[in-house]
């Protein structure tokens, strides 16, 4: 269990996280400037280089308030978060995703930004995304980049085998996308590569299209798991397609995304589950010539909704210059800004105005899709759950990772969800 309390080790770490990141620039200097430091987790190239460059642009428009860039890891960065905000080293301005935060938040470790943010871009994010950062009455995020899970296709296997190809206008429904799979199948192919090392937020997302929610809030607050019908709708289909029909490759189960990449390009998956931002990986290592396109994941009773867990851009508690840290969150979100960084980190803008610019419409690399999915994105069901990463590590991964292989059955998943998920979350919620 991550714990909040600051062991020795832990001051030892938050000395050294000074010492590497120049913690100690922090607040204003003896010239009268303010200082802020911004922890980013880009780690593209192009989105590094995107960041780096609006950091440049922010420095040389405001010579009283000066951003230092500090280089995050995604890896790492709940841990290291915690231990900077024990510490009191944290970044004033910290770049995370919205499912990281409930702790952090509810733990008073993050600014409430409400009043504190530019009124045009509160009104140009959609309420949907700002959901996602929204914990009690308080907002400690701002969503800006969002990444639906898509299906990478073999053009060239797709269009041979006469399956009707789907649009967001015409999704596959999840029965079509296993019978598809089934027809993709065959001769030393997989119709499907579902990359399960990380089972739990995929299988979470997808599930709103068919209604799942799997955390359902009671009129007290607190938070418990029931596995309904609804939960059972992806769950099974992937269950099915490894363990009856033989068109998902089992081996990819342990896999993550970029590890189905060479067989996905050598045609042993006529198709992988991948977030969208993987489409730039394909286009730097896919050989020449090899023909791909992006479709729309398959669409249950509440159609194409899925779940998504949002960049974000937050304010430490501690900091000294909250006012000008939102400040600087505003010029990055500008909708040209949050088009650049959109771009750079092959991810979709939250904003409507940055999400119109036609650079994201284009047919090409499969921007339009992408697009089109933007208005079914809803907040991801664990979103505001304490106790989630526990509950994700110790209970759900391991058991769905054994659902998925056949080594236990839908009974048995269910059980252990909601029996040994309420167990944790009591914890939290006492």
């Amino acid at each position: 269990m991550r714990t909040r309390l600051l062991t020795l080790a832990g001051a030892v770490l938050a000395l050294l996280l000074s010492t590497l990141t120049g913690c100690s620039d922090s607040g204003s200097g003896g010239d009268g400037k303010v200082r802020l430091r911004f922890q980013s987790l880009a780690w593209q190239k192009d989105s590094v280089a995107a960041t780096k460059e609006l950091v440049k642009e922010w420095n040389a428009a405001h010579p009283d308030i000066q951003v230092q860039y500090v280089q995050g890891s995604w890896d790492t960065v709940h841990d290291q978060l915690l231990t900077a905000f024990e510490g009191g080293e944290a970044p004033d301005v910290i770049h995370d995703a919205s499912d990281d935060l409930a702790d952090f938040a509810y733990g008073g470790y993050l600014a409430d930004l409400s009043g504190l943010l530019p009124a045009g871009l509160r009104e140009d994010i959609p309420a949907r995304s700002w959901e996602t950062a929204t914990f009690g009455k308080g907002v400690y995020g701002v969503p800006f980049l969002q990444e639906p899970r898509v299906l990478m296709a073999n053009t060239k296997i797709l269009t041979s085998s006469g399956v009707r190809i789907p649009t967001p206008e015409q999704p596959w429904t999840w029965e079509e996308f296993r019978q598809v799979t089934r027809r993709l199948t065959g001769r030393g192919r997989y119709g499907i590569a579902w990359p399960l090392k990380e089972p739990v937020s995929i299988t979470l997302n997808l599930g709103l299209s068919t209604g799942g929610r799997l955390f359902h809030r009671e009129a007290d607050g607190k938070v418990r798991v029931a596995f309904e019908e609804g939960d059972a709708g992806v769950p099974s289909v992937v269950h099915d397609q490894v363990n009856v029909d033989g068109s998902a490759a089992r081996t990819t189960l342990g896999m993550g995304g970029s590890d189905t990449l060479p067989g996905f390009f050598g045609g042993r998956y006529a198709m992988a589950a991948l977030g969208f931002s993987y489409r730039q990986q394909i286009v730097q290592q896919a050989p020449k010539g090899f023909d791909w396109t992006v479709l729309p994941a398959p669409a249950g009773s509440e159609g194409l909704a899925q779940g998504v867990s949002p960049q974000t851009l937050s304010v430490a508690e501690d900091s000294p210059h909250k006012k000008e840290a939102a400040e600087f969150i505003g010029f990055l979100l500008r909708p040209g800004n949050m088009v650049r960084l959109a771009q750079g980190d092959w991810m979709l803008p939250t904003g409507t105005a940055a999400l119109k610019d036609p650079a994201l419409h284009t047919e090409r690399y499969g921007w339009a899709t992408g697009a089109a999915l933007a208005k079914a994105l809803r907040s991801a069901p664990a979103q505001s759950v304490r106790g989630y990463p526990e509950w994700k590590d110790k209970v759900a991964t391991p058991a769905l990772q054994q659902y998925y292989s056949g080594a236990i059955d839908l009974a048995q998943l269910r059980k252990r969800l909601v029996k040994d998920g309420n167990r944790v979350l009591a914890r939290y919620q006492r």
